[in-house]
């Protein structure tokens, strides 16, 4: 077991909010998988408190879509005090309060990554922010603004001393965004630092990857973001190799297409047909990445504007690949023994 405050987890593996992907059908499918905390898109404290569809929509969630996690945005305590009343009405395991988000229009705002180079502020907002809430509150960070001013050790400890149940923290600096190499030490020094967990995140692709940052850094989970794109099955795997030290092998096509129909089913039930496909056009991409002539498809699949499109395309697939599979049985049976 994991936990985050009063939170129990069943593993330390977690599937990280990312913008204009989080929404339930993704949270939903990898679930299926064995995530065990997952968050919704971050959510802008502005735009809940004005009542902005689109943030209010990205908060959908279902009984299945448990525990979830809340990442809150924003720079102004009465904003974010507001944020977080509203919030109770919904249901919820933690906050996440956002001081990670490296994208200019965020951090021109003073929000984000911001915060990291304002340690008396960004402190200040997190302890109002743990003052309001009924539920965990957990905090993202960075490694720190730039290569000049790597204060993510400081601002651990200003989080943990305000209140913070959990720390994520992400191995690279906000100039560097998603580029790079992540900082193993830092997050080693951070966790060494604080004695509540500290969960990281930074180019975690694989069960190797994941491995490798819990021997590097001692840290006590992960969190899963760029990883789980088309490949909700990163979480057995790390499951299984952390337990076993045994590697298994990536889903063929033949298991991905149930999957990818399971999505779209989720996505139309969610957001009609025109808006789900749409959406289903970069997870169909991630799906196949690596498989042979999969890059061929993929000018086809863009230019689909129906579900029927769609359809047609996966069963095609499948009944090829349950024809090359009954021909390498065939083969192997046909073989001299």
């Amino acid at each position: 077991m994991f936990s985050i405050g009063n939170l129990q987890l069943s593993s330390p593996y977690i599937l990280a909010p990312m913008a204009g992907v989080s929404d339930l059908p993704f949270r939903l499918i990898n679930r299926l998988f064995g995530c065990s905390l997952a968050f919704t898109e971050m959510i802008s404290a502005r735009g809940l408190v004005y009542d902005n569809w689109r943030t209010v929509r990205m908060l959908a969630s279902v009984p299945e879509d448990s525990p979830l996690g809340v990442q809150l945005l924003g720079g102004v305590e009465e904003t974010l005090s507001s944020a977080v009343d509203i919030l109770e009405e919904y249901t919820f395991a933690l906050i996440d309060f956002n001081a990670a988000c490296p994208v200019i229009k965020v951090v021109r705002r003073g929000e984000g990554a911001a915060l990291l180079k304002e340690p008396d502020r960004f402190e200040r907002l997190l302890r109002s922010i743990v003052r309001r809430s009924g539920k965990p509150v957990t905090v993202k960070i960075r490694s720190g603004w730039d290569e000049h001013s790597v204060n993510a050790v400081e601002i651990a400890r200003r989080a943990q001393d305000a209140g913070a149940s959990a720390l994520f923290i992400h191995g690279r600096t906000r100039s560097q965004a998603y580029g790079g190499t992540v900082d193993y030490t830092v997050i080693k020094d951070v966790k060494e630092a604080v004695t509540i967990p500290v969960i990281a995140s930074g180019d975690i692709f694989s069960a190797a990857y994941a491995k490798a940052m819990f021997d590097r850094t001692g840290c006590d989970g992960v969190a899963i973001a760029r990883g789980s794109l088309g490949n909700p099955w990163i979480f057995p795997e790390i499951a299984h190799f952390i337990e076993t030290r045994e590697f298994l092998e990536r889903a063929p096509l033949g298991e991905r297409i149930p999957v990818m129909k399971r999505h779209l089913d989720l996505l139309v039930q969610t957001f009609g047909d025109e808006a789900a496909v749409i959406s289903f056009r970069k997870f169909f991409i991630w799906y196949t990445k690596g498989l042979r002539k999969a890059r061929e498809l993929r000018p086809r699949v863009m230019q689909f504007k129906t579900r029927e499109d769609i359809d047609g395309l996966l069963d095609t697939l499948e009944e090829r690949e349950r024809s090359l599979s009954m021909a390498e049985r065939l083969s192997q049976q046909q073989r001299p023994q």
